[in-house]
């Protein structure tokens, strides 16, 4: 598959239509990094832009499961705790597609959510991708031509209980999105959230069998009744559904196409 990418001059008249004339994205220096890559979304993400023919920079903190990945798609390896600052300022700057996927959970009351962990979540799921923005933007706009995809959730346009930390961190993303969508329109970049329901990860995967057991119910039933009790379409999504999303948004169908959350929750928001 080629992307090609749509090259806009913002220098135009008033009422004038602009010339829009087709790059493919070969020909452009097209390099992608996707954090949380060892697995699951992030996963998917890196093997897509890969076939897509990006170089892909796969950043994660399993080490073995993101060189694994990195060898699978032919890109590049980086092990990294995105909680640690110092450690993300050593990733390439050089980016074309930065895709924000890395996230962790915790599930609690607020009145029994651990600060620091709390805070934590913050760190790697909005200040790294804020440092991650600082860090590839200025490249994207010295060649006029960039794609920030935000993996977002459900839980960025709709709360839960006992969830407050990721809940908080997935709405400051989708903001934080929003104001990368507006600050990149006169550069050629666009910005913007693919906000998934239930994915079939190993971590929901977990809270399945988890689920099945505090219930008593079988894992099918965990899926209907209990996960995706506020959903119509009652199915798991599958990791390379978000990222045909991902892959879509870089295209050049997409290149008007910012600042906007993508739901793919099944019609959970329309509910």
């Amino acid at each position: 598959m080629c992307l090609t990418a749509i090259v806009v001059s913002h220098h135009m008249g008033a009422g004038r239509l602009p010339s829009l004339p087709f790059r493919p994205m070969t020909h452009l220096p097209r390099t992608a990094l996707v954090t949380g890559a060892a697995r699951g979304i992030g996963r998917a993400c890196a093997r897509a832009l890969a076939e897509a023919g990006a170089t892909v920079h796969v950043v994660d903190r399993d080490g073995d499961a993101v060189k694994a990945v990195a060898e699978e798609t032919g890109g590049h390896a980086h092990v990294v705790d995105l909680a640690d600052p110092e450690a993300l300022a050593a990733l390439p700057r050089d980016i074309d597609v930065l895709v924000n996927n890395a996230g962790l959970q915790h599930v609690a009351p607020l009145t029994e959510l651990p600060p620091e962990r709390f805070e934590l979540i913050q760190r790697v799921m909005v200040t790294a991708p804020f440092l991650l923005l600082r860090q590839t933007l200025p490249h994207m706009y010295a060649q006029r031509w960039g794609r920030v995809v935000n993996i977002s959730s459900v839980h960025g346009l709709r709360a839960s209980p006992f969830k407050g930390a990721y809940v908080a961190a997935k709405h400051a993303l989708e903001g934080l999105s929003k104001v990368a969508a507006l600050e990149g329109a006169p550069h050629g970049v666009t910005s913007n959230c693919v906000s998934p329901g239930y994915v079939r990860t190993e971590l929901v995967e977990g809270q399945i069998r988890d689920q099945a057991e505090v219930h008593g119910i079988s894992p099918d039933d965990v899926v209907g009744d209990v996960l995706l009790t506020r959903s119509p379409v009652k199915r798991l999504l599958e990791p390379e559904e978000v990222a045909a999303a991902v892959l879509w948004l870089c295209g050049p169908h997409a290149a008007s196409v910012t600042g906007v959350s993508l739901p793919l929750d099944g019609g959970w928001t329309a509910n």
